[in-house]
């Protein structure tokens, strides 16, 4: 079977303040401006291959605009837009500012997706040009820059169900997933393009909102880097929603931040790679670490907060029981370890 996606390529937020959130991603990021068109900003990290990875678009909510995969071929593209239509999934195709020819959808639980084959590389200027060869440009001089996109995770009312859905309709592979201890009810999962252990991810939502978003990530590359960037985020008055420490799932080392429209991102770095092409995903439990390696600390309830936010109750208290927030929130307690 054709391989039909190879990585994620860039993501499109909206932000009510857009030159607030550009200031945020240039001064405490550490992310390059590239282009202005019509209201949009195209933004990139110092080591992204193409022209950019972030895109800043005016909205009156913080909100997912659309995900982007760069396929494997031209021809799985085309491959890519007849599956989607024997699904009855209605797409349109148009061309992308620096990815050409390219074919965008809204998926079952209404999320945008954008998928391209064509993508504009980085040729740097010469005095923006790293004396690397294989490097796109300098290396940012902003302390803990990351080096690139690596991830989105979203948010769904079916975990299982749309997992199953991308990996049998593009080929994503499902990697991993968490169910609660005491109630057979999954909350996250992980799907993959290639050898990470996820560029999407994938979080249950309780509300009535689809489409919604949860985090996007940048990859730094070494765990001080991402130290170093909490230590400089804090210095400047940004809080850090949770971290540093490391995911059982991935085994990557994270934190998480909001930029000022309140969307989250999140730093990683580290974790391990899987090639196996019969891979058969694992079951984690919160009790086990899914989250948190360690075992000695809760997610804080904010973490469910996704974007746009929910109508009504938030994700976190619509028509959940008590017995499932302690699951979710402190899973250690109950299992001897908290």
């Amino acid at each position: 079977m054709i391989k039909l996606l190879s990585h994620l390529s860039y993501v499109a937020i909206t932000s009510p303040d857009v030159e607030a959130s550009v200031e945020f991603y240039e001064k405490r990021v550490g992310l390059t401006v590239v282009d202005r068109i019509d209201g949009a900003v195209y933004l990139r990290c110092w080591g992204d291959y193409y022209r950019y990875s972030l895109v800043v678009l005016p909205g009156d909510e913080p909100a997912l605009s659309t995900m982007a995969w760069r396929t494997s071929s031209a021809e799985a593209l085309e491959e890519a837009a007849r599956r989607l239509d024997a699904e009855g999934v209605e797409g349109e195709w148009f061309e992308g500012h620096g990815i050409g020819r390219a074919y965008r959808f809204v998926g079952p639980w209404g999320h945008s997706m954008t998928l391209h084959w064509d993508a504009e590389h980085r040729v740097a200027a010469p005095a923006e040009a790293s004396i690397y060869p294989d490097r796109p440009e300098k290396r940012s001089s902003v302390a803990g820059a990351p080096r690139q996109l690596d991830h989105i995770t979203i948010a769904t009312s079916s975990v299982d169900d749309f997992a199953a859905w991308y990996n049998r309709v593009l080929g994503f592979r499902i990697m991993a997933k968490t169910v609660l201890d005491e109630a057979p009810i999954s909350v996250f999962s992980v799907l993959t393009t290639n050898e990470k252990s996820h560029d999407l991810g994938v979080v249950l939502d309780g509300s009535t909102r689809g489409g919604r978003i949860n985090h996007y990530a940048f990859w730094v590359d070494t765990r001080e880097e991402l130290l170093i960037a909490a230590d400089v985020l804090l210095e400047n008055g940004i809080p850090i929603e949770y971290g540093p420490s490391i995911h059982g799932i991935g085994e990557q080392s994270f934190l998480y931040y909001r930029e000022p429209s309140t969307l989250r991102i999140e730093l990683n770095t580290g974790g391990y790679r899987n090639y196996v092409p019969d891979w058969e995903p694992n079951t984690w439990r919160p009790s086990l670490g899914s989250n948190n390696f360690y075992r000695n600390s809760a997610m804080p309830m904010s973490m469910t907060e996704s974007f746009p936010p929910a109508d009504g109750p938030s994700a976190t208290e619509e028509g959940v029981p008590d017995e499932i927030k302690d699951a979710l929130f402190n899973p250690y307690a109950k299992h001897g370890q908290g």
